[in-house]
């Protein structure tokens, strides 16, 4: 039974953390699959086998080399400075898109519930700062909770997408896009997605002692994500091409189905952000432990002043360069990822302090250099 809700907990946890507020407004789907037309299915399902794939390899990989952040997995992968490299460069990218999540908090909290813009940043961080203060756990109970209520939503919204009368319209649909750019698009998604799900991944890997439940937890996961991918192409299908007009095409649909349907989906966007910056801030706080002599919760606060100020004042000009860059890098990544061999397992018991320095000696990391 443990075995059985540690390997559920994975498979949230996976699928929350990939499944982020650009998933759930759907304009990651529709920019990346739906608009694809009929080549939509196949690239969707070539899709979830690399999450599958790729995602359980990354989890077993870095509980194997006992990776105790992302920046020891980029080590592994890529050698020491190579690494080092690509892990400074995450994490610039990872503070730029958690400071315009939480600014995309703070505007739901004026827009939808009333509150001081200022309010709901303040709230969401003091709300960030309690959970992260639970360690892993918090993130795993926390996705626990949001990802079974966003299949909820999906379902709803896939059956009442079967009593439309383009239901059927997702086999038929036409592209003027290229061949090319649908097959591109798929790997570009899964390995963009990796690539920052590592900062979260990686940690939970090193975390959990049954590789079983890893296993299973990222097929299961991995087969979630695909599920949530069809069930929103699904319903966005029925509605093209108007549904291209919309800053947020699954909120058209899901504000037709009633006040219920509405709050419940306003209330996953913000879940959605809401998990989403708590699992990078703490996957980022795991590699900044390796390099700062600072504690834990003094990272945790910094990070998240520096996120809050540059919500002031938006980073989307500064992230429409570095996002095509870490793109393209991403694909270096996951094909770096798919040639790595997987380690043996380790052998003898898991370290009581997290942190096993004779296994991680062939990686040369940070935590050797700075960290007690």
């Amino acid at each position: 039974m443990k075995t059985h809700l540690r390997t559920l907990q994975i498979a949230f946890t996976y699928i929350g953390t990939i499944v982020g507020a650009g998933f759930a407004t759907g304009q990651e789907i529709l920019r990346f699959f739906t608009r694809y037309g009929h080549w939509a299915l196949i690239t969707i399902l070539c899709s979830t086998i690399l999450f599958i794939w790729l995602g359980t390899k990354m989890m077993v990989l870095a509980r194997r080399i006992r990776a105790n952040s992302y920046e020891d997995f980029n080590r592994h992968l890529f050698g020491e400075q190579t690494g080092s490299i690509i892990s400074l460069f995450t994490m610039v990218i990872l503070i730029g898109v958690n400071s315009i999540m939480l600014a995309g908090a703070g505007a739901i909290f004026q827009e939808h519930l009333g509150f001081h813009y200022q309010a709901g940043l303040i709230l969401t961080i003091l709300g960030s700062y309690l959970l992260l203060s639970r360690g892993i756990s918090g993130i795993l109970h926390m996705n626990s909770t949001v990802v079974p209520l966003m299949l909820a939503l999906s379902l709803i919204i896939v059956i009442n997408t079967m009593h439309q009368p383009n239901a059927e319209h997702f086999l038929f649909l036409q592209t003027d896009s290229s061949t090319f750019s649908a097959w591109l698009s798929p790997l570009l998604y899964t390995a963009f997605n990796l690539g920052m799900a590592q900062a979260v991944l990686v940690p939970l890997a090193r975390e959990t002692e049954d590789e079983k439940a890893l296993l299973r937890g990222g097929i299961l996961g991995g087969a979630g994500i695909g599920l949530l991918l069809l069930a929103a192409h699904f319903a966005m299908s029925s509605q093209m091409p108007g549904i291209l007009q919309y800053e947020i095409p699954m909120g058209s649909i899901a504000f037709r189905l009633g006040a219920v349907v509405q709050t419940i989906y306003l209330l996953l966007i913000f879940l959605e952000i809401f998990s989403t910056f708590v699992a990078d801030i703490y996957g980022v706080t795991a590699q900044l432990k390796q390099r700062l002599p600072l504690s834990q919760d003094l990272i945790i606060a910094l990070l998240m002043l520096t996120c809050y100020l540059f919500s002031q004042f938006g980073f989307s000009s500064l992230l429409s360069v570095f996002y095509p860059i870490f793109g393209g890098l991403a694909l270096v990544w996951g094909f770096k990822l798919i040639r790595t061999p997987i380690s043996p397992p380790p052998e003898g018991p898991k370290p009581e302090s997290g942190r096993d320095e004779t296994s991680l000696a062939k990686l040369k990391p940070a935590s050797r250099i700075t960290r007690k």
